[in-house]
């Protein structure tokens, strides 16, 4: 077996009898669980958990279960569309634009398994384990652990490990993966991928660039949130940043942030993949510079994502406020925009920081539902 990867893989599921027994011996882990699932005796959670032999039937007993129930009452329908990607045999790396710190790879998971198709392995920032049972509890649900608090050196020897892992998951294991086009989310959804991390990926594999990320199956996958429940919380660490010098969110930022996006009201959430990008990778420029050609790459990857947003009144109504212009009443009814003006007054009424500057966090709260369709018509316009 190879051990290579122990520190940063999913659990292997023989392993699970003793991480389940370590879970349960933890209080705030028995706390959660009490509380994800208030109906049921703790005993039978206990029982529960213990007759569950795999990842996958851990993910649908209880992860799956919870994620359902989440989306009854935060959204008004989640979906996706998966009929780019025939092949539902091959094991795909969804790329993707980054909302939601857990629901977008939980939502993507409980689509695909309503599609009759495996669940993803998450890549996930080792900052938000922030304590034992989370990490622990991760693991059992298929994340495997993306390292941030390190050297230069070691950065670097985490990311060539990372990305040799994620080949042998694809290749090996033909286990489908989920990661971020970017590290963290695009606070202002002006969704850009990040060279770095396609630079990371083409660390495993064999041969060149092309070949390396030919081999991951990479797709494309847009995913659109009517309402982002973080946003507020987003305006206000740009204000932060702003007016703070080097400032940084606190762990207890993480655990609001997580807590906010899985209790809040998201509206329609809609999953939209792309197709494989396989055959335009091999249509690139091979002798291109290296810098060149993970800019060629990026550059094609963000446009399967803004080409593919699924666009609510309100990204509409957000453009129009921002341009001061009526480019796309067509596109709402005054109750529409009433409804958007009243929620995003309503999210800038939560924000308490000191000196509250109102015109700077609305102007940032509008730019995350416009950029996406910003994004969409600059394409449109290049094309």
């Amino acid at each position: 077996m190879n051990t290579e990867f122990d520190e940063i893989r999913p659990y292997h599921d023989e392993e699970l009898p003793v991480i389940f027994e370590e879970l349960l011996a933890d209080p705030d882990f028995r706390k959660v669980i009490s509380m994800a699932f208030p109906e049921a005796p703790a005993a039978l959670i206990e029982q529960k958990i213990r007759s569950c032999k795999t990842k996958k039937e851990f993910q649908v007993a209880f992860s799956y279960a919870l994620i359902k129930k989440l989306a009854e009452t935060t959204t008004t329908g989640f979906d996706i569309d998966h009929s780019s990607l025939k092949n539902k045999a091959l094991a795909y790396t969804y790329i993707s634009n980054h909302r939601d710190i857990i629901l977008d790879s939980g939502f993507l998971s409980v689509l695909l398994i309503d599609e009759g198709l495996d669940t993803v392995e998450i890549a996930i920032g080792d900052n938000l384990l922030i304590y034992p049972w989370i990490k622990k509890l991760v693991r059992v649900n298929k994340s495997f652990i993306v390292q941030r608090a390190l050297s230069m050196r070691q950065i670097l020897e985490s990311s060539a490990r990372m990305s040799r892992y994620m080949h042998y998951a694809i290749q090996t294991k033909k286990q489908s993966i989920w990661i971020a086009q970017r590290e963290g989310r695009a606070k202002d959804s002006n969704d850009r991928t990040q060279e770095s991390v396609l630079k990371m990926l083409a660390m495993g594999g064999e041969g060149d660039i092309i070949n390396r990320l030919v081999e991951l199956n990479i797709a494309p996958l847009a995913i659109s949130y009517e309402y982002d429940p973080c946003d507020y919380l987003k305006a206000e660490e740009f204000q932060l940043k702003r007016d703070i010098d080097g400032y940084k969110k606190s762990p207890k930022d993480d655990l609001r942030n997580m807590q906010t996006g899985l209790m809040g009201y998201k509206g329609k959430v809609h999953f939209q993949t792309t197709g494989l990008l396989n055959e335009e990778l091999e249509a690139l420029d091979r002798s291109l510079p290296k810098s060149q050609l993970f800019e060629a790459i990026a550059k094609l990857i963000d446009t399967h994502i803004h080409r593919n947003y699924r666009f609510y009144p309100g990204n509409y109504v957000a453009f129009d406020l921002l341009e001061g212009t009526q480019q796309f009443a067509s596109q709402y009814t005054p109750d529409d925009k009433k409804k958007f003006e009243n929620y995003i007054q309503g999210q800038l009424d939560k924000i308490t920081i000191p000196n509250k500057d109102i015109p700077f966090l609305r102007e940032k709260l509008l730019l995350m539902y416009a950029n996406p369709l910003k994004n969409f018509l600059t394409l449109q316009d290049n094309e």
